[in-house]
């Protein structure tokens, strides 16, 4: 409810944003449940945490393991699995679950389906309507006309660097949304 401005991504993550870029992020090296934590680790309680600076791995895991649950991840059962041995669409789950985990007021998700095949693009279109379910606001941005008239509540669309409209998937379809996106028609 009121203007911000921010000086650089840590601002908006501590604001409650959470992004999805279209390379990932993801640390293909580690497991599932610390690129979850990744730059947000937990240390153990007490003077494990505190002077020898032990991480808490196991609790992270359970909370790791809470969370695919909770978005209903259902193709990450092991959350102990190196990135890099999950399919393009899991290492989506992994960035947009991170993005959940953390992203208490908005996430955006950049061309989340840009790279994936249609079953991997299905499972990520599913984590949208879960987030939307648990609440979280979402922002797609995307270029794929089927896959956001399939989860957007608003559509926003961009031409030249400005907004050319703003329209509903009740409101217009497809080749109406193209339409106004390459300057054919008018909003």
């Amino acid at each position: 409810g009121k203007e911000v401005h921010f000086k650089g991504p840590q601002d908006a993550r501590n604001a409650g944003i959470e992004t999805v870029y279209q390379n990932l992020a993801v640390s293909p090296a580690l497991d599932v449940a610390s690129n979850l934590y990744l730059g947000r680790e937990r240390r153990k309680p007490g003077i494990l945490g505190t002077v020898f600076r032990a991480l808490d791995t196991a609790g992270m895991r359970q909370d790791a393991r809470d969370q695919v649950l909770k978005l209903g991840i259902s193709t990450l059962q092991d959350v102990t699995v190196s990135v890099e041995n999950l399919s393009g669409g899991q290492r989506q789950a992994v960035a947009v679950a991170r993005a959940a985990a953390f992203g208490s007021k908005v996430v955006v998700l950049d061309e989340p389906t840009a790279a994936l095949g249609v079953r991997e693009s299905n499972q990520v279109l599913e984590l949208i309507e879960n987030l939307r379910g648990n609440g979280v606001p979402v922002i797609l941005i995307s270029h794929n006309m089927p896959h956001v008239f399939q989860v957007a509540d608003r559509i926003h669309i961009q031409r030249l660097g400005k907004r050319a409209a703003t329209i509903t998937p009740q409101s217009h379809n497809m080749t109406d949304a193209v339409a106004i996106m390459t300057g054919a028609a008018q909003a």
